[in-house]
């Protein structure tokens, strides 16, 4: 199970993500926002004996996916720039 300190990384960028989702169509919003949390609920027990690559590895695809969502839908790159922040890839 993942510590207190990548806890509160992982619901920072959750809670970015849901942002983000409120940028998108509405008829799209409900389907993305159960997507993410499905996702976030599945990987909370990544273990910590895993390492950081494990953690670094899902903030880069929660990063790369949300970049992707948001391209489809035209919706400005730069807006993801504070999940950018909180998954590292800035």
């Amino acid at each position: 199970m993942i510590g207190g300190r990548e806890m509160q990384k992982a619901l920072r960028a959750y809670g970015e993500v849901i942002r983000l989702i409120r940028r998108l169509p509405k008829d799209t919003r409900q389907y993305y926002a159960k997507y993410a949390r499905e996702n976030f609920v599945n990987y909370r027990e990544v273990d910590a004996a895993d390492g950081d690559a494990a953690l670094d590895e899902l903030f880069a695809r929660t990063y790369a996916h949300s970049i992707w969502v948001l391209n489809k839908y035209s919706v400005e790159e730069a807006a993801a720039e504070r999940l950018k922040e909180i998954c590292g890839r800035g």
